[in-house]
């Protein structure tokens, strides 16, 4: 059962991709359809209890799985589009997309002064344009994790970053978010990027991190239509 399970899922995600190098909408649609196969041919065994029933359930689970993996690569490919042209003009901010995952980072300067965690009146108006779009698709659940350099003890930066997480929650909710869609986290100079040996390195480990991706409850229902 364990091998006919893994047959299924590489072939669902071999079929998707074999032609052409695969987007990242076409990323997600396999990944689901890989997914929703394993998933489909374990309830066809159980439903059916034979080789026959395991295949018809792996065909429903990809097709299904293929649905929503395209469904809400989609919506974060759309929701990329819109980020991008918020903060065109920013050049502090940094956006990248991997299927259904978009990250923003700014870098610290462009939000907050050295060793502050009060949220610069420019920046206000970056995070602004930033909640207006997560206020546009709000099918998405929002990490904002803040980092700093090397400079200074352990202990004040991972309390820094927590607070600098922090502020950005507060500027967003006071733009519209809900509350129930960030969680924040302080990581200190535990992630760097770059060597802290530098100025311009311990300038981009100095950052804020927005992680979005799809609300996992939405999974479990019918996907709304995209914006």
């Amino acid at each position: 059962m364990k091998k006919l399970l893994t047959v299924v899922a590489l072939l669902t995600l071999v079929a998707a991709g074999c032609s052409q190098p695969m987007t990242r909408t076409q990323k997600g649609v396999a990944i689901g359809a890989g997914t929703g196969a394993a998933v489909g041919a374990g309830l066809g065994q159980l439903i059916g209890g034979d080789t026959e029933g395991t295949l018809i359930g792996a065909g429903i689970g990809a097709a299904l799985g293929g649905t929503a993996g395209g469904f809400f690569a989609n919506y974060m490919e759309k929701q990329e589009m819109a980020m991008r042209q918020q903060l065109a003009g920013v050049e502090g901010a940094s956006i990248q997309r991997d299927a259904e995952v978009l990250a923003v980072t700014f870098k610290s300067d462009v939000l907050f002064d050295i060793n502050s965690y009060t949220v610069k009146p420019g920046g206000y108006d970056e995070l602004q344009r930033v909640a207006g779009v997560l206020n546009n698709y709000p099918q998405t659940t929002i990490q904002i994790a803040g980092h700093t350099d090397s400079t200074g003890s352990e202990q004040y930066n991972m309390q820094l970053s927590r607070q600098r997480a922090d502020s950005v929650k507060n500027a967003l909710v006071g733009y519209g978010v809900a509350p129930m869609r960030l969680l924040t986290v302080g990581y200190g100079e535990t992630k760097p990027i770059a060597s802290n040996a530098t100025e311009a390195g311990r300038q981009m480990n100095r950052r804020v991190a927005i992680t979005i991706t799809p609300n996992q409850q939405q999974r479990s229902t019918q996907p709304a239509q995209p914006y």
